[in-house]
């Protein structure tokens, strides 16, 4: 943990607050940055999934599919 001192929304910590139900403005100022980090990870993840799926090949993936079921059966 570190300290630091900055100037906050009083209005948005207020409505922060109560949503939260943090205790301490600290507690709320924390989950806050957890949840915008997590945010902004799950996006990036996304992103990368997408740029993945375009190269995705269905029609070259049924017929791997076929083959390996035949190869079981």
């Amino acid at each position: 943990m570190s300290v630091t001192t900055i100037d906050l929304d009083d209005d948005a910590l207020a409505k922060a607050m109560r949503f939260s139900g943090g205790a301490t403005k600290k507690d709320v100022v924390n989950e806050a940055l957890r949840e915008y980090a997590e945010r902004h990870e799950r996006a990036a993840r996304r992103a990368r999934h997408m740029e993945a799926a375009k190269e995705w090949d269905y029609e070259g993936w049924q017929q791997l599919h076929d083959a390996e079921k035949r190869e079981t059966e």
